[in-house]
């Protein structure tokens, strides 16, 4: 691919140089074969002079030899083009053997129409090859290419050091106009649709936009995907951008209408009722009273705190006036896996959207629309990363400053983290589960099994959505990592324990607290001295 790009522009180079080459060949030529002006005669011996015949003979030979030495540097110079542009024949044919799938591109000149037309086909053959239309069997998690999510203010993204923000106004000038641009060709995609005569539709603008998602492929370019509010609260335009490296291309116009489609939330548990209870006061206000195209399935692992558990489901379903949940019992040792696995097989009803969640994640209703947006039966399945939240009390410093949970609930480097190593949080179509093979039912406990899905999705050729989202969070919890995990399990577990907890700065303070303290104490005896 390089060396095709480097192929098409060199080409146009190498024919300018020699065009120039020979202008100048000519213009030598000219003003060594021109005869001299008056001014600039030799001097000729006198007519009468005994030495008139020696003396033409004499210039005569001189200029004899003048034009035969200039044809001799003019044959080198031009033996020697003759060679370059040889060598560079033997490149052209070598790429052309090599590459022959090159979409036919010659740079004619005589025929720059066709030239452009090559050209052209050879950027829309870069939609076909990124991963646009269809997934890319991958060797490894690490091989994705993760998404970036951004709205009209702020960009979502994962890749932060130290100086950049998880959440921030897009500060670079390059990538505040590469998003702008982009957004006002979707708008204009909006306004001026292909095929419609003068027929009359609603007029979009910016502010229609709700948000949009975008990944670069190195070696082939910028893809894309932007939405915007439809008629109705339950319709939305989608528009599918790709830039190749070059002008932005439209993919794709569609209307996409997911007022029908239900999504069926199935949380595993053991024990853990208090945890419960809040998770329900966020599935009621977001999943039933704002969203209400929704399905709880909870798998309850052994008979501890169960009848909590059931009590406060039923509670909810009687003040919401809610039915569409499904309680499973089972009476084993908890394993994630197995409980989702479970709980999206006992599904019998149409094809589903899952999502698989923990007790500990709260989410907003625009997250929930995120995830139908995201899948696609057969071609798409969405692995949002969320937020995942510190220690409050670290955060606020003391638990009667702690604010309320929704207030808790801030995107910023200090409040919590981007937690991209975790997979356990997903949505994809149940025939798209049960297809790929569902989740491996030989691991116990905690962790692991989402990491092994993760892969069998991304060795598919299904489309893996992965981006940070705005709308899911982790709650931050003290996590036990108990002595029955693997090795590998337990190391999994303490590495997110630590993760958990606060940002390098605050617990540097922590660490660094007895200096500190000292440091202020020596100030104020300082003060009171003076």
């Amino acid at each position: 691919m390089m060396l095709r790009r480097g192929f098409i522009l060199f080409f146009p180079r190498l024919v300018g140089m020699l065009v120039v080459a020979c202008c100048l060949l000519s213009i030598v030529y000219m003003l060594a074969c021109t005869p001299k002006g008056d001014n600039q005669q030799l001097a000729l011996p006198r007519v009468h002079s005994p030495t008139v015949k020696e003396g033409y003979e004499v210039i005569l030979q001189e200029r004899e030899e003048q034009h035969h030495n200039y044809v001799i540097s003019l044959k080198k110079q031009i033996a020697q083009l003759k060679a370059e542009l040889q060598g560079r024949s033997e490149q052209l044919k070598n790429v052309q053997e090599q590459h022959p799938d090159a979409l036919d591109i010659r740079l004619d000149h005589s025929n720059p129409e066709k030239v452009q037309a090559n050209l052209l086909a050879f950027l829309r053959s870069q939609i076909d090859k990124a991963e646009v239309h269809s997934g890319v069997k991958l060797s490894t998690e690490y091989a994705a290419v993760p998404f970036e999510s951004f709205t009209l203010q702020k960009v979502y993204q994962l890749e932060t050091g130290l100086t950049r923000h998880p959440e921030e106004k897009p500060v670079r000038k390059d990538k505040r106009d590469e998003l702008i641009e982009v957004i006002e060709l979707a708008v204009g995609s909006l306004n001026n649709p292909e095929g419609d005569g003068n027929a009359k539709h609603r007029v979009y603008t910016a502010s229609d936009f709700v948000e949009g998602i975008y990944r670069t492929e190195k070696d082939k370019g910028t893809l894309y995907e932007l939405t915007f509010k439809g008629d109705t609260k339950h319709e939305f335009k989608k528009i599918v951008l790709f830039r190749p490296f070059g002008p932005v291309m439209k993919v794709k116009n569609e209307n996409v209408n997911v007022a029908d489609t239900l999504i069926n939330v199935i949380v595993p548990l053991a024990k853990r009722a208090s945890k419960f209870r809040q998770f329900m006061q966020n599935f009621r206000e977001m999943g039933i009273q704002q969203d209400g195209r929704i399905h709880l399935t909870v798998v309850y692992f052994g008979k501890e705190q169960m009848n909590e558990v059931k009590s406060i489901l039923e509670n909810t379903s009687k003040s919401a006036n809610f039915k569409n949940f499904t309680f499973i019992q089972l009476n084993e040792e908890f394993s994630r896996g197995k409980g989702l696995d479970i709980g999206a097989r006992f599904w019998k009803g149409n094809n589903v959207v899952l999502f698989f969640c923990d007790v500990d994640i709260y989410f907003t209703a625009e997250f929930l629309n995120s995830c139908r947006l995201n899948t696609q039966p057969g071609k798409k399945v969405f692995y949002p990363v969320l937020f995942s939240q510190y220690n409050p009390s670290i955060i606020y410093g003391h638990r009667d400053s702690i604010p309320p949970l929704e207030q808790q609930l801030i995107i910023k480097k200090e409040t919590g983290f981007w937690r991209d190593f975790g997979f356990g949080m997903t949505c994809q179509y149940r025939s798209d589960f049960i297809n790929i093979g569902g989740f491996d039912l030989d691991i116990k406990g905690w962790g692991g099994e989402d990491v092994h899905l993760y892969r069998k999705y991304l060795h598919s050729n299904l489309i893996v959505i992965r981006t940070p989202v705005r709308g899911l969070f982790h709650l931050w919890h003290e996590k036990q990592c108990l002595d029955e995990l693997t090795p590998e399990q337990y190391k999994m577990c303490m590495q997110s324990k630590a993760m958990n907890e606060a940002s390098h700065g605050q617990l540097g303070m922590l660490v660094f607290k007895q200096e500190i303290e000292t440091h202020l104490h020596r100030q104020k005896l300082s003060s009171k001295k003076t």
